[in-house]
């Protein structure tokens, strides 16, 4: 009697946990492609990170040449004025 009701408990809990999982297991394919979309988005996120810094190293070149020029036509004024 009591391998009876220990067999009941045991499938009951074992309908419960199917009953639970099932929602879980049914939504994969979409949590899948949303991992896989993150994924993607990462890759570009990191793409663009090295782009932007590749970007701001010419800009700090840039800068650097501008402040060159600006002190070659200061020298250059001064040359004239004085």
């Amino acid at each position: 009697m009591v391998t009876w009701i220990v067999l009941a408990v045991v499938f009951l809990a074992l309908v419960v946990l199917a009953v639970a999982v099932r929602p879980v297991l049914t939504r994969l394919p979409v949590l899948r492609r949303a991992a896989l979309a993150l994924q993607r988005q990462a890759a570009e996120a990191q793409a663009l990170t090295a782009s932007a810094e590749a970007l701001q190293q010419r800009a700090e070149a840039l800068q650097e040449k501008l402040d060159t020029a600006q002190r070659r036509v200061a020298v250059i004024n001064a040359k004239r004025g004085g």
